[in-house]
This record gives C-alpha cells, sequence and structure tokens, in this order.
C-alpha cells in the first residue's frame, strides 16, 4: 500500500490551515483548533494500529469523532494554539504516512474497527486496513477540510 492518497487528502487539510484565520465555531461544533487536535489524537490512534500491524500484533482502532472535548482542549492549550497543532498535524500525517508506505501485504489486516461519520458512515467491525486508511483519507480528513473552511474567516 502506498500513502499517495493519504497525503494527497492531509494536503489539502493543511492548506485549508495555511489558508486564513478561523471564526468562532457554531454552537455544538468543533472549533477550528478542536478540528486540528481531534485531527492529531485521532493520527497518534492510526500511528499505533499501523505500528501494531506492522510488529504483528492485533489492534483495535476507534475514531474519537466529537467525544473527549475536554481532552481536545487540553492538547490545544498544550501545543499553544493553532500553530502549534498545525505543526504537529505536520509531523503526525508525515509519520503515518511513512509507516503506510511500509504496510506492504499487512495492510489487509482486518482492524476492529469503529468509525462514526454522521448518518453516511456508521461502521462497528473487522476491515482491512488500507479499507480503514481509504476511508480517513477520503471521508474523514475530507470532513475535517470542509468544516475548517466553513470556519474560515477569509475564505
Amino acid at each position: 500500500m502506498e500513502s499517495g492518497g493519504l497525503r494527497q487528502a492531509y494536503g489539502g487539510v493543511l492548506a485549508e490551515l495555511d489558508a486564513g484565520e478561523f471564526g468562532a465555531a457554531p454552537a455544538g461544533q468543533l472549533s477550528a483548533e478542536q478540528i486540528v487536535a481531534h485531527l492529531v489524537a485521532n493520527d497518534e490512534l492510526m500511528i499505533q494500529a499501523t505500528e501494531a500491524l506492522l510488529a504483528g500484533s492485533p489492534y483495535a482502532y476507534y475514531d474519537l469523532d466529537d467525544m473527549h472535548r475536554p481532552q481536545l482542549d487540553a492538547l490545544v492549550a498544550e501545543q499553544g494554539g493553532m500553530r502549534g497543532l498545525t505543526a504537529l498535524l505536520h509531523g503526525t500525517s508525515e509519520r503515518l504516512c511513512a509507516l503506510v508506505d511500509q504496510l506492504g501485504l499487512n495492510a489487509e489486516t482486518p482492524v476492529a474497527t469503529c468509525l462514526r461519520e454522521g448518518p453516511d458512515l456508521d461502521i462497528d467491525e473487522p476491515l482491512p486496513w488500507s479499507r480503514t486508511l481509504n476511508l480517513h483519507a477520503k471521508v474523514h480528513l475530507p470532513k475535517h477540510q470542509a468544516q475548517l473552511h466553513a470556519l474560515r474567516t477569509n475564505p
């Protein structure tokens, strides 16, 4: 498995972050900083799952979407806001992509996966890790890129 599509999806998110300032989120929605913190935390989970696959160990993956807001806020504060979060996302996304490039046939290993992306995507079953990575690149990252774009003050 190669990371080309994943790198492209991250490129879209990072370009959105580089493009401008962000306004306040509507009530009940994640702020721009919380979105980036969520992506960083999610990257860490995906890195752990990918490393486990490379080591031949079983692993379960659970997306953190719309959960653990206090932990997202703590990560925002720890990184000093958007600039620190963006730098961290550059690093986590690169680490994940580098690991994905090493997967080879391990990418087809089933991993217990729990993903919820609104009403269109609700998965709670083992999936080949390549499928989960593909959903991350084609559904998860574009969703958050669109959210970031909607929060920009200079779209």
